[in-house]
């Protein structure tokens, strides 16, 4: 297994993290426990955060951009003027 597939794998596992913890931290019954789940969800993003950032560095992640027409027509969906 190569640096690219292993970095990969924990970019996966840091976005799957997240998804629990911000779950977590939404249905938490407590201000503590909801605490507990927002600062382990902020360390995970960090992580992923600088997974991402090396990745890109690397080549290993390429992202495209969106043409100016989607982007509007999506802002225009989500903020309607009524």
């Amino acid at each position: 297994m190569d640096d690219k597939c292993i970095m990969e794998g924990l970019l996966l596992d840091a976005k799957s993290v997240c998804d629990l913890y911000m779950h977590g931290a939404i249905e938490s019954s407590t201000q503590q426990v909801r605490q507990t789940f927002s600062a382990a969800f902020d360390d995970a993003l960090s992580m992923g955060d600088s997974l991402y950032q090396q990745m890109t560095a690397k080549g290993w992640y390429q992202t495209d951009t969106a043409p100016e027409q989607k982007v509007q027509q999506t802002r225009q969906k989500f903020n309607p003027t009524c």
